[in-house]
């Protein structure tokens, strides 16, 4: 492609992604609202929300401790069921694993519904244990219980990176092992772990930060005890005041964002160590699965009680809970179910309206954000550049961001840009910051078809005479086809289970199920919650059904 085009897209993207950020700079530095004119710059703000708001120091502190508690819950869990499920013999694993990565694709707001409706003091679990014991024997909204539950619903991100370079180690150390007496643990603790350690770093640094992340878990199991996060902080600070208090919100996006950023460059890093470390093992022997003989029982069990508490229960009960009337100590199940909820919702045009846009976000929305990447990547593609280099960091600055801050930068930027303002209340604002939110890992969605395709296809075809956008057109896209089509439905099914990013551009005409879901569960709208929150597992199950269908067409 020609170099003009190549640093037009770059300049575009950069500026996409930089406008929002430098926005909520610039307001942070302000006296009052970006847009009026009487505002001068200070620095009361950052003295204010820093030094005096004890609310802030509370947040902070709880985000770092939650972030902590619940990586120190997942990695071990996500290393030794990535253990048990690539490098064993335990039995059922092929029909586990893809179960493994559920988690992921259910939105954690859904979830924290769900623990409620399940595990909640008046939860359909909590009152048939307590009509077994006589009392329910855990508290739901302790900081204890949240950083367990996020914990146990980030192993799978620890499971992914372990699970994959695990797959690229040979059998032949381990077997050495066991010859030499090891048991299956010490196997897994001293040799097969410790040779992918640059993927757990990475992984772990990973979970930390999702820790710094969270606004779904804390906002529903945290809000009873005020147990305050960063992000809820910030969406709570909305109207602290009395008024939206731009100056002291923006701060601590800025906060967030220079906490989280370095902990993106530090995963860049580690991971590029990691493909390196893998490289070394790249002849490795064929590999045969370990025996563990008695403990192969055990070691499924575990996974499946995992299973059980993480999806099973949260998820059975909420959608049990949406068929029924009503529900409470003494109320059965039977006499009570009903399609009433959904039939409720259909009654209100906003939530109708929501389900529609997600749809159409998902699925046209999603189709164009594939189609940005992809161009993104093609201009990008196999040129040696200092350009790409600095694309490469810019693309990490909207995953520094939680979704909630760049929906909340979005709005800001669609109010302050003349051009842009028309656009505000409709859903290209919410569409441009969905695709911005995940541009990272869209991109590298489409970068992993495009790495498949070797360099000597396209040479033959600018050998042939065609201008570089000719082989593009003719030749890179259609042998990337399938591999888009398979970016598509991921990216569906992101932007389905998405929530967080829409709080701040909910408008009338722009709703969508994951904003409509926060915002009815401050109203205490649990029949509604628990019906949409059902209409929202039904799309992701949908699109899981794609991803299935897909890969079973591509692997025949």
């Amino acid at each position: 492609m020609p170099r003009a085009f190549r640093i037009a897209v770059v300049l575009i993207t950069a500026l996409l992604i930089l406008g929002p950020v430098g926005l909520v700079v610039y307001q942070s530095f302000l006296s009052g609202p970006f847009f009026q004119p009487n505002s001068t710059l200070t620095t009361q703000a950052y003295e204010f929300v820093l030094f005096e708001e004890e609310d802030f120091r509370d947040a902070f502190v709880n985000s770092a401790i939650i972030a902590v508690g619940m990586t120190a819950i997942a990695v071990p869990l996500g290393c030794m069921m990535a253990f048990l499920l690539v490098r064993t013999d335990l039995p059922g694993k092929r029909f586990i694993e893809p179960l493994v990565l559920v988690p992921m694709f259910v939105s954690s707001v859904v979830l924290a519904f769900g623990f409620v409706v399940a595990l909640g003091p008046v939860g359909i679990v909590s009152l048939w244990v307590k009509g077994l014991t006589g009392s329910i024997p855990w508290y739901l909204y302790s900081k204890t219980s949240l950083i367990l539950i996020a914990g146990l619903t980030h192993v799978p991100h620890v499971f992914l990176y372990a699970s994959s370079a695990l797959r690229s180690l040979g059998s032949d150390v381990e077997e050495a092992a066991r010859s030499a007496g090891a048991g299956p643990l010490r196997v897994a603790l001293t040799v097969s772990l410790p040779m992918i350690m640059p993927s757990i770093l990475y992984a772990t640094v990973l979970v930390f930060f999702l820790g710094f992340e969270l606004f779904g878990l804390p906002l529903v199991l945290g809000d009873p005890e005020r147990i305050l996060v960063l992000a809820t902080y910030l969406y709570k600070l909305t109207n602290k005041l009395g008024t939206p208090s731009y100056d002291l919100m923006a701060v601590v996006v800025v906060s967030i964002i220079f906490v989280t950023l370095p902990l993106v460059y530090t995963q860049r890093k580690l991971l590029a160590a990691a493909s390196r470390y893998v490289a070394v093992k790249g002849k490795a022997s064929a590999q045969r699965p370990l025996a563990i003989g008695a403990w192969r029982w055990p070691a499924l069990g575990l996974i499946v009680a995992w299973l059980g508490v993480t999806v099973v229960i949260p998820v059975t009960a909420l959608v049990l809970r949406s068929f029924l009337a009503s529900w409470g100590e003494g109320v059965g199940i039977w006499e009570n179910l009903t399609t009433a909820h959904f039939r409720e919702l259909m009654e209100y045009p906003n939530l109708v309206r929501g389900i529609v846009n997600t749809l159409l976000i998902a699925t046209v929305g999603g189709a164009l954000s594939v189609s940005f990447y992809a161009l993104v990547n093609l201009a990008l593609h196999r040129w040696r550049s200092r350009w790409t280099a600095v694309l490469d960091y810019l693309v990490l600055v909207p995953r520094a961001m939680p979704g909630l801050i760049a929906g909340l930068a979005m709005f800001w930027l669609f109010l302050f840009t003349p051009f842009l303002q028309p656009f505000r209340q409709t859903l290209f604002s919410l569409w441009l910051a969905y695709t911005l939110v995940w541009l990272a890992y869209g991109m590298r969605l489409v970068s992993a078809s495009l790495l498949q395709i070797g360099p000597e296809l396209e040479e033959a075809g600018r050998v042939s005479g065609a201008r570089p956008a000719q082989v593009s057109r003719d030749i890179t896209l259609p042998l990337i086809k399938a591999g888009l089509i398979g970016s598509w439905v991921l990216i569906f099914v992101t932007f389905v289970r998405e929530y967080s990013t829409g709080v701040y551009l909910l408008s009338p005409g722009t709703e969508v199920i994951g904003s409509l879901l926060v915002s009815l569960w401050g109203t205490g709208a649990v029949d509604l919650v628990t019906a949409l929150s059902t209409v929202n597992l039904a799309l992701i199950l949908v699109g899981l059904g794609l991803m299935f269908a897909l890969g079973n067409k591509r692997h025949a």
